[in-house]
């Protein structure tokens, strides 16, 4: 494994156990709720936001945007940031309404014009339907208006089309009507399905959720990552057969891009962490494939995305011979990425992912955190200079505010239901 550069004191007390870092965490956190606040749509929804912190008004509303922007906001507001829990009430409303489909259920991928949804892509996306689940899911633990209602009516779609106990996973998606599957099944759907299961657990108290993402983890992961060398297949046909050419054409695609995506193996590395701690603290069995696993994954990650071109950062994207396609750097990957040190540093207490954590946050202040127009860049190019290949402007805040809050947490339970429980464990 290429190791992250190790600091000379080895013994010195890791940055999570100090307060300045822990408030200097705090304060990035902060600053980017408030960056983002200002996505909010009077007519009603989150914009996209562009490199300045300004909508987007030619991008059509996004459900993406509405149910990250929302889970986000319900985090905040379970910290008693001012502000935050009106935020959270007008994106369960946007949800509830604007973004659903009252004819056939479930959500579309934009806001629709017309009952029609004349002019949109109206198929019905479980990446979707899994973000919405958790944006409820964080509104319910916070206690606010209508949030129930609308996690119970995510929970009967993703029951209903998407779950299959068959399969043991998640299908990819249907026609507006639910007549027709997509003849495809995709990973990172099923990676986002994990995580809003997770929270579902503990918000329903229903273990079914934790054994549905344990099903998931492992075929994906301990499965097909294993037998791929701990990086992530991605594409898989109907039948799951791996589908490795997938998008060979459309190489640096937003949410399915060709090859195998280092940032993903960070992101299933914490996944499982949690996915364990969480087992663990319902009195459920916790297979050991899963911390092992975990450090697989990691360890995979950083040997072929981080530095893979010679220069600092992780490469989006790499080929079945790891070396990189897709040479940007997105905010997303390194965001994991000091995540899952985390987790796995408060998991092992191995020093090697202290190197990492401290090395990654570094880069993010060096390169990332955007201090003259706010939040981070969500694209660099392939000399750490900001660029959109792939993501033009700032759309959220998702991915960078988790990497401020979750270092700062225990493992288990998920993050909005431990802040409901002991909001003191933030500070």
């Amino acid at each position: 494994m290429a190791a992250c550069h190790p600091f000379i004191a080895t013994t010195e007390e890791s940055w999570l156990n100090r307060p300045a870092h822990r408030r200097w965490l705090i304060d990035q956190g902060e600053s980017l709720i408030a960056f983002g606040k200002a996505s909010r749509r009077p007519e009603g929804g989150f914009a996209t936001l562009d490199e300045w912190g300004h909508p987007i008004p030619a991008q059509r509303p996004q459900t993406l945007i509405a149910a990250r922007m929302t889970h986000t906001f319900a985090l905040a507001a379970l910290q008693g940031i001012p502000g935050a829990g009106a935020l959270v009430d007008h994106g369960i409303s946007a949800l509830t309404s604007l973004f659903h489909d009252d004819r056939h259920g479930g959500w579309f991928a934009e806001m629709p014009d017309d009952e029609d949804a004349s002019g949109i892509d109206t198929t019905k996306q479980a990446y979707l339907h899994a973000f919405v689940a958790l944006a409820a899911a964080s509104a319910t633990a916070a206690g606010r208006p209508g949030a129930r209602v609308l996690l119970d009516r995510a929970v009967e779609v993703i029951e209903r089309h998407f779950w299959s106990d068959e399969e043991g996973r998640m299908r990819e998606s249907f026609s507006r009507d639910w007549q027709q599957g997509e003849a495809y099944r995709g990973a990172n759907s099923n990676m986002h399905s994990v995580e809003a299961f997770l929270a579902l657990a503990d918000v329903l108290e229903a273990p079914v959720w934790r054994q549905r993402a344990l099903s998931i983890a492992g075929y994906l992961i301990h499965e097909h990552a294993v037998q791929a060398g701990y990086l992530v297949v991605e594409h898989f046909d109907e039948q799951w057969q791996e589908w490795r050419d997938y998008n060979r054409d459309q190489p640096g695609d937003q949410f399915r891009p060709y090859g195998l995506t280092p940032g993903h193996a960070l992101e299933w590395s914490r996944l499982l962490v949690n996915l364990e701690a969480g087992l663990l603290r319902h009195g459920e069995q916790a297979p050991d494939w899963l911390l092992h696993d975990a450090i697989g994954l990691f360890d995979a990650a950083v040997t072929t995305g981080w530095a893979a071109d010679g220069a600092p950062g992780f490469v989006y994207t790499v080929d079945w011979q790891q070396q990189p396609v897709v040479r940007a750097r997105m905010h997303w990957v390194i965001g994991e990425g000091v995540a899952a040190a985390a987790a796995l540093l408060a998991r092992t207490g191995q020093v090697r992912f202290e190197h990492c954590y401290r090395q990654w946050w570094d880069y993010i202040d060096l390169y990332l955190i955007d201090r003259e127009r706010g939040s981070w860049h969500h694209e660099l190019d392939e000399h750490n200079q900001p660029s959109a290949s792939v993501w033009s402007g700032k759309p959220d805040i998702y991915h960078a505010y988790q990497a401020t809050l979750f270092p700062r947490l225990p493992l288990a339970p998920t993050a909005a239901t431990l802040l409901a429980e002991r909001p003191e464990l933030a500070g």
